[in-house]
């Protein structure tokens, strides 16, 4: 035993069983998170049963079963149920009930003693809204102007039909709205701007007042044209309802403007399933969100995020490299370098939130209140870059991420053989030329290492954003189609806040759990894309160097 001890063994197996744990952890971690995620875009059936209340009167509920599980009858009992059985505990379901306008609650809990038995009827409807969330009923008709054009078994098709249209029509009005009348307030914005700094330099004349009038006329001009064809767009949007049968024996009229989609789970063969599916992911993926978050998509989170990881990579590379190629091949070793490595160590841990406290004093107020009286006067006193936004974000998270990359970037200098550097210089090379077409090369693999170990780390901070340039909801992308088209002034959205919004600030949580979920596993899987990128160029740099490591 003495000896295997001193063999070595059980440390390997120690080592070993410690990383087998350590994978096991995460890939539960990802496992729960893709159990609750994904399933978040499959179509739930919608239950009907009766309900006895406490006063023993019976009522029907409509809605999706969420969850379900045990509670205590004693808790029953002290909520007012009359329960005659020994037993300790019985279950009860969380159901999404809808029709929140109607009854103030989206989700509700009912002890399974006093719920008959489910039935899933083929013609109950589920509307997704674009506020209030969803509703549940049975479709009754298909109205035109207050009219109806369908009702029975023919008006699910109808109803279909017509939002077809409805939902185009949207699209064609939010494009109007985002696209062209926000390129319209862009340039008025900029003529404004234009002639308050000619106000500014006493340099207004009046032929130039005369000069922008017109402007603002013409684009004035284009905004009528474009606001009529928006009101008539609204009334054709608004044409259309369908009249839904709650509960409760209610019937409500719900117009086609306000409906995102509708659909008949328990009607549906597992194909459409899967096609509903796919359909939900998409507009995940790519549409906006809506209901404070809890709704729609997320695409300007993931755009927001990308971004901000692509800033923050240009920024920090050359800025960690040359770090790097100082300290390592042109400083003097001595009491001064010591110490900038030594606190080059030790401000990788610091906390994420100080470098947010920088960013927001140093960057906004200072270098960004500085660059708006040099350079955008004439929009104050409201900030142009005072204020947070994506350029300080990603240069506080080069900040934050600096230090990695200059410790990888020195081990791997340090990893280039000295006999490569005296080969090079022995052929008559600078040192400048050794550094740049030898060493740099050679240790390229080390310096992608840093900026993987960088993205990860950036990707997935949420505290020093909050302070720099993150917002719950931006209003616009910080790349679009006005000049100069990349907007670094502007705030952004970030898939670790909108977990963050969503799974803390939402004032529906049951509603948000199953996004937070979702969104998580996005973050992670885009993480992963972008490392994986990063080591593919690694890898591919590493084989072209092999030959160069081995001279």
């Amino acid at each position: 035993m003495r000896n295997w001890y001193k063999s070595g063994e059980p440390w390997i197996w120690t080592t070993a069983g410690a990383i087998a744990l350590s994978l096991v952890a995460v890939y539960t971690v990802v496992w729960l998170t893709a159990a609750r995620g994904l399933t978040h875009f499959w179509p739930k059936p919608v239950t009907e049963v009766t309900f006895q209340e406490r006063d023993g009167s019976s009522s029907r509920l409509i809605g999706e079963i969420r969850e379900k599980q045990e509670v205590s009858l004693v808790r029953l009992r002290e909520q007012g149920y009359e329960v005659d059985t020994q037993d300790l505990f019985a279950e009860r379901y969380l159901f999404k009930v809808g029709n929140k306008d109607l009854t103030g609650v989206d989700f509700k809990w009912y002890p399974a003693p006093f719920l008959g038995e489910f039935t899933y009827p083929k013609d109950l409807l589920a509307i997704e809204r674009r506020e209030w969330g969803n509703f549940y009923g049975h479709l009754k008709a298909v109205k035109e102007a207050g009219v109806v054009v369908a009702e029975g078994p023919a008006a699910w098709e109808e109803a279909q039909k017509r939002l077809e249209r409805s939902n185009a029509l949207f699209r064609e009005a939010l494009r109007i709205e985002k696209s062209d009348i926000g390129k319209i307030n862009y340039a008025l914005e900029k003529v404004r701007l234009r002639e308050r700094g000619l106000e500014i330099d006493d340099k207004l004349t009046e032929a130039a007042k005369a000069e922008f009038a017109r402007e603002r006329e013409a684009r004035e001009a284009d905004y009528l044209v474009l606001q009529q064809k928006m009101d008539q767009l609204r009334v054709d949007i608004e044409r259309d309802s369908v009249t839904v049968e709650t509960n409760d024996g209610q019937l409500v009229d719900i117009p086609l403007a306000k409906v995102a989609d509708m659909y008949m789970p328990n009607a549906m063969s597992v194909w459409q399933k899967i096609g509903f599916y796919v359909h939900k992911f998409t507009e995940f993926v790519s549409d906006d969100p809506r209901e404070a978050n809890t709704e729609g998509g997320i695409f300007p989170a993931i755009f927001g995020t990308v971004m901000m990881v692509l800033l923050m990579s240009v920024m920090v590379t050359p800025l960690g490299i040359m770090a790097a190629i100082y300290m390592r091949e042109y400083a003097k070793p001595g009491p001064v370098i010591r110490a900038i490595r030594i606190s080059v160590n030790n401000l990788a841990g610091v906390p994420s939130i100080v470098y947010g406290v920088f960013g927001l004093g140093f960057f906004v107020y200072v270098l960004g209140g500085s660059i708006d009286e040099l350079f955008f006067a004439a929009a104050l006193p409201a900030p142009t870059f005072g204020s947070p936004g994506i350029l300080w974000a990603s240069l506080t998270l080069a900040i934050l991420t600096l230090p990695v990359v200059i410790v990888a970037t020195e081990e791997g200098l340090s990893r280039v053989p000295r006999t490569i550097r005296e080969g090079s210089l022995a052929l008559g090379a600078t040192k400048a030329e050794t550094l740049w077409r030898t060493v740099l090369p050679i240790a390229s693999p080390a310096m992608m290492t840093g900026l993987i170990l960088a993205i990860a780390r950036a990707a997935g901070e949420v505290a020093p954003l909050m302070l720099v340039g993150v917002v719950k909801l931006a209003p616009s992308l910080p790349l679009d189609g006005n000049f100069p088209f990349l907007h670094l002034e502007r705030k952004f959205m970030h898939l670790g806040f909108h977990i963050y919004d969503v799974g803390f600030q939402s004032p529906n949580v049951e509603a948000a759990r199953a996004l937070v979920y979702a969104t998580s596993l996005l973050l992670v899987i885009i993480i992963v894309v972008l490392n994986l990128f990063a080591i593919r160029l690694r890898n591919r740099l590493r084989e072209r160097m092999r030959g160069l490591e081995g001279v």
